[in-house]
């Protein structure tokens, strides 16, 4: 499947790259910071609009581990930040309000069924779910497209994820991603979205966890068909993902860059308008570089080539070389066939 539909939108190779902005919870579990980032995501060209959908009982043991960014208990935090299943409602109708794809990320069955009821077009899995292949199957069941993330994965765990989707008959796309907050460059490897490209013929995205838009654009430039990062109003709020996020400006920007980006994309090598004048100015004719009597046999000292490339292309001077002169050819002076006996 070289191509997945997610809503109205095509997704996949030749297509216009596939946009997300990630709030995650990056609204703190504020209905109304989560409304005012859809807004803020929807004003700066995404297409889709992506927050997580966490119910923390059935994903995670309140004691489990807690990553050195997340500063407190993971569990406590998600039980935090997550927000009503009446917040998600209305996100998903100030969504299709705005112009913008409503996702999220569900991190259990529970939360997947929830998403599938209130209709959501597809279901973005993240790196840590690659490796559960019981809830991805138990999406991947529900037969709508799967997003589904690679960080901090081996090969070996990727193929099984995606034989057991595959199994399933569901269409999906693949995320390359780092999972360090925030990713060094050096650990970035934008090479994998082609090297998942052709071991599966899938769209390859990439979610973003590197400072600032570079990686965003060299992504795009390297193929990628999705790209995902995450976004907040403003770095300053709390929250384990909010150093790592784009604020509206920077998501704005991005975008325009991804959109230049494609637009560049082309690969026939023809004369592009516009390019005529620069070409009649820069290139080269064969000029006479003294007088020429009429009758006359040319020699080789009597021309040479020059600007404008208006007359007989520099290429063609061999060929005026011996010919003679039908009549008197002043010096300085583009020579035509007409001069030409």
């Amino acid at each position: 499947m070289t191509h997945i539909s997610i809503g109205s939108r095509r997704v996949g190779p030749g297509e216009p790259c596939f946009v997300i902005a990630e709030a995650g919870i990056n609204h703190d579990g504020d209905p109304t910071l989560a409304a005012e980032l859809l807004d803020a995501a929807a004003a700066a060209g995404a297409d889709a609009f992506k927050i997580q959908t966490h119910f923390p009982e059935h994903e995670m043991l309140r004691s489990g581990a807690t990553a050195a960014y997340v500063g407190e208990s993971l569990f406590d935090l998600l039980t935090r930040t997550a927000l009503s299943r009446e917040a998600h409602v209305e996100l998903r109708d100030r969504a299709a309000k705005k112009g913008i794809v409503f996702l999220s990320t569900p991190f259990s069955r529970e939360a997947a069924d929830f998403l599938e009821s209130i209709g959501v077009p597809a279901f973005k899995t993240g790196s840590g779910e690659l490796t559960n292949l019981p809830l991805q199957q138990h999406i991947a069941r529900k037969h709508r497209p799967m997003i589904i993330s690679t960080g901090m994965s081996t090969p070996e765990e990727i193929d099984r994820t995606v034989q057991t989707v595959r199994a399933e008959g569901t269409p999906f796309a693949l995320m390359h991603c780092t999972s360090t907050y925030p990713t060094p460059y050096e650990h970035v490897e934008l090479g994998c979205i082609d090297w998942l490209h052709d071991l599966y013929g899938v769209p390859v995205g990439f979610s973003d966890h590197t400072l600032g838009g570079y990686m965003a654009l060299a992504a795009v430039a390297s193929g990628a068909a999705l790209f995902e990062k995450h976004f907040t109003t403003s770095r300053s709020l709390p929250g384990p993902d909010q150093q790592g996020s784009m604020e509206p400006r920077e998501l704005e920007d991005v975008v325009r860059g991804i959109r230049a980006i494609e637009r560049a994309r082309g690969a026939t090598k023809k004369i592009q308008p516009g390019e005529q004048d620069v070409r009649n100015m820069a290139h080269h004719s064969v000029v006479s570089i003294r007088d020429i009597a009429a009758g006359a046999t040319i020699a080789a000292g009597d021309v040479w080539a020059k600007r404008p490339g208006t007359g007989i292309p520099a290429r063609q001077l061999g060929e005026i070389v011996g010919r003679k002169a039908k009549h008197a050819i002043a010096k300085d002076r583009l020579i035509t066939w007409d001069d030409l006996a």
